[in-house]
């Protein structure tokens, strides 16, 4: 009898998480995205079809070579380039290793050749904000520390959160060669002026060629920005930027736009090999997964407007739910007055002492989220170094969640994960005069 109750137990608790399972709302879409329905199609048929070696004259390669020259039309069409100036990648951060250490093998080349007398002894000097992605900045603290570069954070505004034109400019040295800033932060969603940063280091390359300085090279990661907002490499004027399929509802491969590649804009192999990808990106194309992105690509390019309005219009409707339930009992780290952000992005934080964002969500039988970028998910008591630099306060930052809508998300699916932080947070404080009494 009892053997019978305790199976009758489990049934019930299996059943319980099966309903719950079925009824979780993932809001973590900054952290990555499930691969569109048509990508999972164009990835399986290059599987069965174009599995073939793209540099091989039979019909699986030619094949193979087709898709790969067309999803290469179609990432070049979604931020207004040319083919011919798209490079496949593994992902982001090895695009933007490339750039980095493009540009420093660069200015070393260059200024040798050139007999720059000034930059004889130089390291080469690279700018970049205090909130980039550790894909961008371990890779050029690394520069740093084997005295290969000299580099500069420039902290981003505590009013607006985002790096300004007017400090990025009073960094400049006569060694700089290049500045990288994200286009989209991927914590905040803030939205950097990368256009008007360009605008103003076009001029001073000009000036600086009157006294045989090298010009300065600029590079964005627009990881974040892809199929959230129109991207267009002609109105940003950078020279690189960063593509990466897994947030954009693609593949988990990326690639890499520069600006008139090998001839206006330095790059230089970061592998050596069998001379794929013009030498640029040496190794046998991973075929199934570029005509994936290809397709991530052109779904952007078709309905990029449609997604940004929706994911507003559900992300708006989620921070009033939010406002409504809890009132001043909460802190908006992602708002900044003034500042464009992303359309999918709120960072929300709990205002109650000594509670961690990831104790809130931890409380929550429906909500996948994260605190903040999943990859400082191993830093689990630190708050983010993101907010704290932006201005938040250590008990808010400490606090803070991350909430990033997708294309899918519903106000039905907002609703929901709304009463879930409500009863998440009540959970908390039910459980805060049990704590105080075992400390006594």
């Amino acid at each position: 009898m009892e053997a019978n109750c305790t199976t009758a137990k489990e049934k019930q608790w299996l059943e319980k998480e099966e309903k719950q399972a079925k009824c979780k709302v993932y809001l973590d879409y900054n952290a990555t995205t499930p691969p569109a329905a048509e990508v999972i199609d164009v990835v399986t048929q290059a599987l069965q079809e174009a599995w073939g070696n793209p540099s091989s004259s039979y019909s699986a390669g030619c094949k193979a070579k087709q898709l790969i020259d067309t999803a290469r039309a179609h990432i070049a069409q979604m931020v207004g380039a040319r083919p011919e100036d798209i490079i496949y990648t593994s992902g982001g951060t090895e695009a933007n290793n490339m750039v980095l250490f493009s540009a420093v093998d660069y200015f070393n080349i260059t200024t040798k050749k050139e007999l720059i007398n000034s930059l004889d002894k130089a390291l080469p000097h690279i700018i970049t904000s205090n909130v980039e992605h550790d894909s961008i900045t371990l890779p050029l603290k690394h520069l740093q520390g084997a005295h290969r570069a000299e580099v500069t954070f420039v902290p981003v505004s505590t009013t607006t959160g985002r790096v300004e034109v007017d400090d990025v400019v009073a960094a400049i040295r006569p060694n700089t060669c290049l500045v990288s800033v994200m286009l989209a932060n991927n914590e905040t969603g803030v939205i950097m002026p990368i256009g008007e940063l360009s605008q103003r280091l076009v001029l001073i390359s000009r000036e600086r060629q009157a006294h045989s300085l090298p010009p300065i090279l600029i590079h964005t990661d627009a990881a974040q920005a892809l199929g959230k907002i129109s991207v267009d490499v002609q109105k940003l004027g950078v020279h690189y930027l960063t593509i990466v399929g897994h947030k954009f509802y693609g593949p988990r491969i990326g690639a890499l736009y520069v600006q008139g590649i090998g001839n206006k804009t330095p790059l230089l192999p970061m592998l050596h090999g069998g001379g794929q990808e013009r030498n640029y990106r040496p190794g046998t194309e991973n075929t199934p997964m570029i005509a994936g992105l290809g397709k991530a690509a052109e779904l952007v390019s078709l309905h990029c407007a449609a997604y940004e309005n929706h994911m507003r219009s559900v992300r708006d409707h989620m921070e009033q739910r939010l406002q409504t339930a809890f009132g001043n009992k909460i802190r908006f780290n992602s708002h900044f007055s003034g500042t464009e952000r992303l359309p999918n992005t709120c960072n929300v934080s709990l205002l109650r002492p000594a509670v961690l964002g990831r104790e809130w969500l931890s409380h929550c039988d429906y909500l996948l989220a994260s605190v903040g970028a999943a990859c400082h998910s191993d830093r689990e008591y630190s708050p983010s170094h993101v907010l704290l630099s932006s201005g938040v306060s250590l008990d808010a930052a400490r606090g803070a969640i991350r909430l990033s809508v997708g294309r899918d998300t519903t106000r039905e699916d907002v609703d929901l994960i709304v009463r879930d932080l409500e009863q998440a947070a009540q959970r908390l404080e039910n459980e805060t005069p049990k704590k105080e009494e075992l400390k006594k």
